[in-house]
Order: C-alpha cells, then structure tokens, then sequence
C-alpha cells in the first residue's frame, strides 16, 4: 500500500550471550593465549570459563507488522522484551539477522540521551550536523534554530561543547532535535525516563504537535498514561515477539491485565528530601483494599485505604494532625488534594510508631500512573513535607457497573452520576 511507511517482515535480532564475539586480538592477549596454552596453568575456573559453551539470545524474533502513515503507534513491554532493540533495528543503528525492513520516510530517533551527538561540537554544531544527517538544507535548520535553543532552555550554553552539559541539559537539546527537525518518522525510546516534570510536559507536548502534524511516530514507554494520551495504535512486545497489535485502549488493557503483580509498599526511609521539623517521619505508604489487604493492582471503582506509616518522637493522645496528599497527573497537572482538616478530622491520637490511613470509597481515578506529594503539620507545625513521595498505579475497572470499563480517552476522573428522562 502507498501509505505504508514501515513494513517489517519476519524480523529478528540475534545475540551471543555467555562467550566473547570473534574479533582481532592484541599482541598481549595472543601472548597470554600462548601461555595458557600450556598443560597446568589454567585453573579448573578459568577452564570452566574458557569451555563454557555460548548461547543464543533472541531479542526479536518472527516480527512482522505494518505502520501507515500519520499513525502514532505505543510500545510496550517489560523490561527486556525488545522494545529498545527495534527502534535501534529502525533506526539503522543495529543490523538486523533475520527479515527485512522496509522504511520509507526520513527518520529522526531520540534512543538515548545525546544519541548522534559529538561531544568535542558545540550545542549549535550538533544541532546543524544532526539536521544535515537527516538530508535538511543549511537554511531551513536556521529557519528553526532560535525555536529549538528555546524549548531546550540552553541559551546561554548554546556555543560550549556539548561534553560539559549536564545529563538534563544533553537530553533537551537532543529531544529538541529529534522532534523539530520534522523527520517523517519519529522514533522515541522512554523520552520521559528523564528530565524535569517540566520539561517532561513540554516532551508531551511536542510529541502531540508532531503527531497531530501527520507524522509517523513510534514511542517506546513504561508510562500507560502518555501511551493512551499520545498513541492511537499499540504494540505489545513480550520475549521478542509480537503479543498484540492494535488499538491503544486495547492493548495497554491487555498489557496490564496480564502482567498485574502485587504493589509493592513505598519505602520511604532513606529520602532526604524532606522538610519540617522531623519529629514526625514518614516511613512507608501503601494501597490496600478495603479490609486492609495489600491490592495487587488498584481499580477505578473499588474501595482503597491508603496508610501513611510513621514514626514519632513523642506520643500524643490527643494532637491537631494535618494530613494531606495531592495527586499529579503524569502531565505535572494537579487533580486534587486529600486532607484531614477538609474531611473534619481535626484532632487524632499519634504514637510513636503508627499509620494514617485515607479511605478512598470507590475509587474514581481512570488507568494510568499519578505522582502524589505527602504532608504532615502537627500541632500547627510541619513536620514532614515530601514531594513525589509515592505513586499510585491505575487500571480501569467497572466503575459504574454496568459490566463494561469506560472509555479512559475521556478524561482523568470518573464522576458518579445517573440519567433520567422526563416527558412533558
């Protein structure tokens, strides 16, 4: 078809794991060779290593599938399921050792922060030598320059090699020139894994423009939320291979239904990033259901407790405790504030050890993942003030129980409400 633009034919990646590849050896290590050659030098442990026999790892195996034009397609997948290795088989950075792959379109990729830079070239340098790569006239990179050193926010580093920016200021410039540059296809491996939540926002943001643009784009996240928001079509890889292709709504339902696991409780003792006074520390915080269990995946719908776990310095029968949590979407936006002044639990004992619990009756947060910030005031006083002090995890469930999940592209919050008709 005309508008295909990727078309992948039984593909697959091979690796070598557990002995080193052939390669030209140094005078040393032929010396070496020649020594160990000889009867009794070699220990039983570097015998057993020597002889160890290598195996095959298949990061990609029998994939093959079809993006058209102007789609913006989610990948998801664990850890090691081959995500990361087919952008980088995409982007021509890693051959290929079954299949074929056809591309037609220029194509810009942000697989790793700086990727394509060179570190001795300035910030205005490696924004030229990036776009002549991608086959852009003198002209219309200046045309965009002043745009780009602007949503990068390195102005004043612009002229200095780009080896002595920091890791957050490599990554906006290299995400800048991936995404304004106007390659045909993009591809985009975890561009939110780093950088401020402003700057994540802006990512988002751009993404949505280049999308909305008819461009092709391939984004590689663990963030549900920014794949529902941003993909129309998802691809699940699971042990290199192709699980489902399809609508996004679809597939992040499967994605998460299949590989729910028990939530693991915040710890929170090691932060240091806390203010207030400290006589009041918080340690944990978990999600349970509403008998107190431990939830394995929290479900719009259901009733949650969450426990704030502390420590105290001193025990208090009777004490004005402010407790409180906002919850941020994964864009940065504030969607409320829970807190005990405003649910009239103004007064409430604290021991030495203990936990606050919030009950949350049918929870009304659709699928995705929120950052919530913690506080606590005691007796008019902060005592312990944590910002992304833990994240609460999200799949759609019946909310209004009708026996189907409601669409998530909707919107962040179900709202409890009922029709009627009246006839006049």
């Amino acid at each position: 078809m005309a508008d295909v633009v990727i078309r992948v034919d039984n593909l697959g990646k091979k690796y070598r794991i557990g002995s080193a590849q052939p390669r030209y050896k140094s005078l040393r290590e032929s010396i070496v060779d020649t020594v160990r050659a000889f009867p009794g030098l070699l220990s039983n442990a570097q015998s057993a290593i020597r002889n160890s026999r290598s195996e095959e790892l298949w990061a990609l195996a029998d994939l093959s599938f079809e993006i058209k034009s102007g789609e913006v397609v989610g990948i998801i997948g664990r850890n090691g399921a081959g995500k990361s290795t087919l952008l980088k088989v995409l982007s021509r950075i890693t051959e290929p050792s079954t299949g074929r792959v056809e591309i037609h379109g220029r194509v810009g990729s942000l697989l790793e922060v700086g990727t394509g830079f060179h570190p001795e070239l300035t910030g205005r340098e490696n924004i030229y030598l990036s776009g002549a790569i991608l086959g852009m006239k003198r002209g219309e990179i200046a045309r965009r320059f002043d745009q780009m050193v602007a949503f990068a926010e390195v102005e004043r580093f612009i002229d200095t090699p780009v080896k002595h920016y920091s890791s957050g200021m490599y990554m906006r410039l290299a995400f800048t020139v991936a995404a304004h540059l106007e390659p045909e296809i993009l591809l985009v491996d975890e561009v939110l894994a780093v950088g401020d939540s402003s700057f994540q926002r802006k990512c988002i943001g751009r993404m949505s423009d280049v999308a909305k643009a008819g461009r092709t784009v391939l984004f590689v996240s663990h963030n549900m939320a920014a794949i529902q928001n941003l993909c129309s079509e998802g691809l699940i890889l699971d042990g290199g291979r192709m699980a489902f292709m399809g609508n996004v709504d679809q597939a992040i339902n499967l994605y998460l239904a299949n590989g729910a696991r028990p939530t693991q409780a915040t710890d929170l003792t090691a932060r240091v990033d806390r203010r207030g006074t400290q006589t009041l520390r918080f340690t944990k915080v978990s999600i349970c259901d509403s008998e107190g269990k431990q939830l394995e995946t929290a479900l719009s719908g259901q009733d949650i407790k969450i426990r704030f776990h502390y420590e105290s310095a001193a025990d208090f029968e009777d004490a004005a405790v402010n407790i409180a949590f906002n919850v941020y979407s994964f864009q940065g936006v504030l969607l409320t504030n829970l807190n005990a002044k405003d649910a009239g639990r103004l007064r409430m004992p604290v021991g030495r050890s203990g936990w606050f619990e919030c009950a949350w009756p049918k929870f009304n947060l659709r699928s995705g993942v929120y950052t919530c910030a913690l506080f606590c005031e005691l007796n008019g006083i902060i005592v312990d003030w944590l910002q992304s002090a833990f994240q609460i995890t999200v799949e759609d469930g019946d909310f209004f129980g009708t026996g189907s999940i409601a669409d998530r592209s909707q919107g962040t919050i179900f709202v409890p409400h009922d029709w009627s008709s009246h006839v006049e």
